[in-house]
């Protein structure tokens, strides 16, 4: 009788995870909607701003524009890169399959590949499930930020990024990184691994150069300096929206494949508890007819 109370508590346990599994499901189904039209919305606006910088790059290395204003390391890959900065985003939540876990280790495996050559490698930390997994492994994070890839705002990346960005055009760093899980599709994510600074203008859109500059003499270094300021943000910003839609996506996997298998434990418990109530009447009866043959 005891063996039976345990399988109905086992049941009723694994039932009531399946209710929670279900309506995780159904709430990241319901963000990812709306994550997954952001990002194709910006995605939009990102393509265009690159396009437009992308021409801006490749006539600053095209021509010997005098006077232009710009700073000459924004566009030049250095030759002699000694600290590199890595901007990593997590989410703050787990529960999403192998989300975090792929991200942290793109992270680590850049990290370590970097500081095996001899460069200085800082860490920006965003989302807690990366934070706390670095802090495990004793890897010092120069800035953390957490709060943010849940409920990601151009605020809040504009915030961030100012470090790094100040950092970069101080002579602090020669290099910046970003790197997250991005959207693929509804079952699959992908790492990606974003050169930040400096800003490669064969690898945004428009690789040839369409027009010539032309701006009024007093506004080119204010039009420049806004349109890097502008990339560089937004791009931050574009990769939380990404990385947030592709949390959803990995936690509707998560919640779908585990709520089937509460289904199915649920099923194999409830076949056990037939089993071993049939035993128990088995044993009852085979007790009462044994009883009663002794009376004879």
């Amino acid at each position: 009788m005891a063996n039976l109370k345990n399988i109905q508590r086992k049941i009723k346990s694994v039932q009531n995870t399946g209710k929670i599994t279900r309506a995780m499901k159904l709430v990241s189904t319901a963000k990812l909607k709306r994550a997954e039209e952001l990002a194709k919305s910006s995605r939009e606006y990102a393509a265009k701003l690159n396009n437009v910088l992308s021409n801006i790059a490749c006539n600053v290395n095209k021509f010997d524009i005098s006077g232009f204003g710009y700073d000459a390391r924004l566009f030049t890959k250095s030759e002699n890169v000694k600290v590199v900065d890595i901007i990593f985003i997590t989410s703050d939540k787990g529960l999403c399959g192998g989300f975090n876990s792929q991200t942290i280790k793109a992270a680590k495996n850049l990290y370590f590949s970097l500081k095996a050559e001899g460069k200085t490698v800082r860490m920006r930390g965003i989302g807690r499930k990366g934070v706390d997994n670095l802090k495990f492994n004793q890897i010092d994070l120069a800035d953390v930020n957490i709060g943010v890839s849940g409920a990601p705002s151009y605020e809040k990346a504009q915030k961030i990024i100012a470090k790094a960005f100040s950092d970069f055009i101080d002579g602090k760093t020669d290099r910046v990184v970003i790197i997250y899980n991005g959207f693929k599709s509804m079952i699959s994510q992908e790492v990606r691994e974003i050169e930040l600074l400096p800003i490669d203008f064969e690898s945004v859109a428009g690789t040839s150069c369409t027009s010539a500059i032309s701006t009024e003499p007093d506004d080119s270094k204010v039009i420049l300096d806004s349109l890097i300021q502008k990339y560089i943000e937004f791009n931050l910003y574009y990769s939380l929206i990404d990385s947030l839609a592709a949390e959803h996506a990995s936690r509707v996997q998560a919640m779908d494949a585990a709520n089937r298998n509460a289904k199915e434990m649920v099923s194999n418990l409830t076949v056990q508890y037939n089993k071993a109530r049939q035993e128990s009447i088995t044993t009852e009866l085979t007790e009462i007819i044994s009883g009663m043959e002794s009376l004879k």
